[in-house]
């Protein structure tokens, strides 16, 4: 017997979330693509992670990202917010580049270059947001 029904897109495609520390910061980092095919263990891992102090989102090892991809960071960010965190995002891929700046993503969230960068830019929020909370 003949099966020709086409493989399901993207089979076996999978994102690896890697969630640590990094000086009190969580850091949220998928490893491959986020897409409609994995964005729901992106938003899982998000959810998990969002914490009052601050995130780093790390799409260092993102290759693509699609509409899908792009609206569960744009959800996991404002959880994160809504709850009194700070975000930053870390890119360094000119196609994922692309997209966050022609949605004007890069408006709304600031994007590093580097890990470093990230956190020590929540941190520094944080640290802002403290000493106006004393005044």
């Amino acid at each position: 017997m003949w099966n020709l029904l086409p493989d399901p897109p993207n089979q076996g495609v999978c994102v690896d979330i890697q969630l640590t520390e990094s000086q009190g910061i969580a850091v949220c980092q998928p490893i491959g693509e986020l897409d409609a095919y994995t964005v729901t263990e992106f938003r899982e891992a998000l959810g998990a992670a969002a914490c009052v102090g601050g995130m780093v989102i790390d799409l260092s090892e993102v290759p693509f990202m699609d509409s899908a991809g792009l609206g569960a960071l744009i959800g996991g960010i404002r959880r994160i917010r809504d709850i009194g965190g700070d975000v930053a995002v870390v890119c360094d891929r000119p196609a994922v580049l692309r997209l966050l700046h022609t949605t004007r993503f890069d408006r709304m969230v600031s994007v590093v270059p580097g890990l470093i960068a990230g956190v020590d830019l929540v941190k520094s929020k944080q640290m802002l947001a403290e000493t106006a909370s004393e005044d």
